[in-house]
């Protein structure tokens, strides 16, 4: 079935408590595990068919927010969805303490009923209210990023068809573009200021009336953080800094001797790889998407049968345009197992990075479409990062057919980006760790947080030239903090493991392959630990895992030979 096909209807949220109410009764009166495995399928099925509709919805919702009826079908579901939470908690202890948990262990896996103990750890009754305001906050941060309008050159542009100017060649041109961003966000920051410190006082009094000091823990148990805690992350922070840091600090010493900027780098110089431009993809975006169908049929006989489904099911709406959300993303509609990409191509390499990103994530997802429960078809976050991050670098082969002569220009700068990347997200996750731990700051001390975490893990970087962005203001741009707090360092910890799939590539491709299948197989069925350890690979929280990948990176940076392309 398209996806233009696709029913939606707003769910009945009181029939659908005395459904959960009436599955939780059956799987406690349930005196053998025939029984309790019938209420426990209905259940899923059920809790597949709520996603579904929440789902469509918010897929029609950030392709156009302009849709009216769509804005308010997001809105009735934040307003609803926290209402269900309670019926969702009293099934999880049920289950959890249902004495056929071992048949249900044997039959379907551990991890989802541990996984399922740590949500439990997140929600009471009396958190509903502030669970329906923190979706509308959200929510009114996504509209308000998707309302710009740009003006720029005689002409008005969304934050992402500003993009390409943003990199362009010409420094007169480039920084004028981000004057324009800039003065925009400018324009709009005490908006942004007030509805993240709404944002963080709603999250701390979640945490507070569950019984935590801070959000930070609850924001660990929210994103079901299973195989390692915040100690681990500081440890993976320290040796960024340690290992990667004054590797991407080289990097961009070179950048600026190429491109002839001044180091450290204005925000404005940041972008340019090459003084000659950055790479860009040679066709158009129906070019652009016929290659990709070409990369995933030659890959293997799974890519092959996956990017038929998606094209053939119309699961892909990826060109920028007025009223849409900004960025990207893939998901998943449930009842129809079969994922969607969400995408705003500019023009820029990043049409061909989101492609293969978030096509490696709905890879993942039509992969594992089967399993059931539900909750064993996609593993955490950082996983799930594995999967697109890695995806990107199977692309290698054939970037040839998307960027044409400027292959290489591609390759350098997608594998020097992915070092430098790793202290950004860092630096996203250390300043959420700092904010949530003083959530009294005000707007300007957060500014100034972010200004001394920039000193620590980018360096190369100098403030105070572009508006909004001198001023310490860059982190209001990042969805994923006002959105999903923690998420960031998700990307990190992925993008560690999709180095390490590099290299192994260096060395055998399909080997590498055969080994990244082996993981992206496993589903949600292993926690992030166990997916890297199947797939052969070291942890990102070892020792020596930054500082291998790193070595093997610049390796292979220096031996390219940049002397026609600079």
């Amino acid at each position: 079935m398209k996806f233009s096909e696709m029913k939606y209807e707003r769910m009945d949220v009181a029939a659908i408590c005395a459904k959960c109410a009436e599955l939780t009764d059956g799987l406690k009166r349930a005196d053998t595990f025939a029984k309790a495995e019938a209420a426990f399928l209905e259940y899923d099925r059920l809790h597949a068919h709520i996603d579904t509709m929440c789902t469509i919805a918010y897929i029609r919702h950030t392709i156009n927010t302009e849709d009216k009826f769509y804005s308010d079908e997001s809105d009735f579901i934040d307003e609803s969805t926290p209402l269900l939470e309670e019926p969702k908690m009293n099934w999880a202890l049920a289950l959890t303490s249902s004495p056929f948990r071992p048949d249900f262990e044997k039959k379907y896996g551990e991890l989802f009923l541990k996984d399922m103990e740590m949500d439990l750890k997140t929600f009471r009754p009396e958190i509903v209210p502030d669970l329906q305001e923190e979706n509308k906050l959200v929510s009114e941060y996504v509209k308000l990023y998707a309302s710009a309008q740009v003006p720029f050159e005689g002409g008005t542009y969304t934050i992402s068809q500003l993009a390409p100017y943003r990199e362009d060649a010409d420094d007169a041109r480039r920084r004028a573009a981000w004057d324009a961003d800039g003065n925009w966000w400018l324009e709009h920051g005490d908006e942004f200021d007030r509805n993240y410190d709404e944002l963080v006082r709603v999250r701390t009094k979640m945490a507070r009336k569950l019984g935590y000091e801070d959000y930070t823990q609850l924001g660990y148990y929210r994103m079901t953080r299973n195989s390692y805690d915040r100690r681990d992350v500081e440890k993976f922070r320290d040796a960024v800094v340690k290992y990667i840091v004054p590797v991407a600090d080289r990097l961009y010493r070179e950048k600026a001797k190429r491109t002839g900027v001044p180091y450290p780098l204005s925000y404005a110089d940041v972008n340019p790889m090459f003084r000659s431009g950055n790479a860009k993809p040679c066709g158009t975006p129906e070019e652009i998407l016929a290659h990709a169908r070409e990369f995933y049929h030659e890959l293997s006989p799974e890519t092959s049968e996956f990017i038929d489904a998606m094209f053939d099911g119309e699961m892909m709406d990826v060109l920028s345009r007025k009223g849409k959300m900004a960025g990207g993303y893939e998901t998943e509609i449930r009842d129809y197992k079969c994922p969607f990409i969400f995408a705003n191509f500019n023009g820029t390499s990043d049409d061909v990075e989101t492609m293969t990103h978030e096509a490696g994530h709905a890879f993942a997802s039509y992969t594992a479409r089967d399993f059931v429960p539900e909750a064993t078809q996609s593993p955490t976050l950082d996983a799930c990062e594995i999967h697109s991050m890695s995806m990107e670098f199977f692309a290698w082969p054939w970037e040839e057919g998307f960027f044409g002569g400027e292959t290489l220009k591609f390759k350098y700068s997608h594998l020097a980006g992915a070092l430098e990347f790793i202290p950004y997200g860092c630096l996203v996750d250390h300043f959420q760790h700092e904010i949530y731990a003083a959530p009294d700051m005000t707007p300007a001390e957060r500014h100034e947080t972010w200004k001394r975490l920039v000193a620590r893990y980018m360096p190369w970087l100098r403030l105070g030239e572009v508006p909004f962005y001198g001023d310490g203001r860059y982190w209001q741009r990042q969805l994923h903090i006002y959105e999903s707090p923690f998420y960031y360092i998700d990307y990190c910890l992925a993008q560690t493991v999709a180095l390490e799939f590099w290299a192994a590539m260096q060395q055998d491709r399909q080997d590498a392959w055969r080994r990244y299948y082996d993981l992206v197989k496993l589903g949600g069925r292993r926690n992030f630990t166990g997916l890297v350890q199947a797939a052969k690979l070291p942890v990102p929280f070892e020792e020596d895992a930054l500082a291998t990948v790193s070595a093997a990176a610049v390796k292979w940076l220096d031996s390219v030979d940049m002397s026609g392309i600079e």
